[in-house]
């Protein structure tokens, strides 16, 4: 057996991921073998999930490494995972789901961000006492990598994220410190963009 599947199969945060990968493609927000899952195993490494993997279906030995200090960035997902870990050494995990809701939302919504006032659930998002009461979800769009790092490092610097990012059309990433905090940001997310599409359509139909 390959000695980098062996290592793999050994990890118990592979086999959570692994196992997350399922739970999360269970309430279809991961059609189609889409999306990008990583966790840090070093400094400067993750285990990604390999392109085009259902991720219904993952094991340990699906998990590819990667080294940012040896590896070009090709692709704007892969640049978003390497920056959140390095912007942040806390950063443990992080997820790109492809929902119907988060990519409709994306869509819909034309600013930079959308704030989220008056939901209780914001407390497991938010970073900073600000955030309980009014909190901003970034929203970027699509681009080269560069420029989606270029724009990262701008919005890092006026206030850190909390937890979460949409790239219109191109997936909700979320991360945590942790498999399972990573887990319930994503939960918390999708549950506060599927309250926000809800709200927007019945103020439609109340001033239509």
């Amino acid at each position: 057996m390959n000695q980098a599947i062996q290592t793999n199969q050994l990890n118990p945060y592979a086999i959570q991921l692994c196992a997350l990968g399922r739970w999360i493609v269970q309430r279809q927000w991961l059609p189609f073998g889409s999306g990008l899952f990583s966790v840090r195993t070093a400094e400067h490494s993750a285990l990604f999930t390999s392109t085009d993997k259902d991720k219904g279906e993952l094991s340990p030995a699906d998990l590819v490494p990667y080294h940012w200090t040896s590896h070009a960035q090709t692709d704007t997902a892969t640049a978003v995972h390497q920056f959140l870990y390095q912007i942040n050494p806390h950063h443990k995990v992080v997820l790109q789901t492809h929902s119907m809701q988060a990519t409709v939302f994306s869509r819909l919504i034309k600013a930079d961000q959308h704030l989220f006032v008056g939901y209780q659930l914001q407390n497991l998002v938010a970073i900073s006492e600000p955030q309980r009461n009014c909190c901003p979800l970034a929203i970027l769009d699509p681009q080269n990598a560069e420029l989606t790092l270029q724009e990262l490092h701008q919005r890092f610097e006026r206030e850190t994220l909390p937890h979460a990012l949409l790239i219109r059309g191109h997936g909700l990433y979320v991360w945590g410190d942790s498999i399972d905090s990573a887990k319930r940001h994503l939960e918390t997310w999708q549950f506060l963009i599927g309250c926000e599409l809800e709200r927007i359509k019945a103020s439609c139909h109340f001033n239509s």
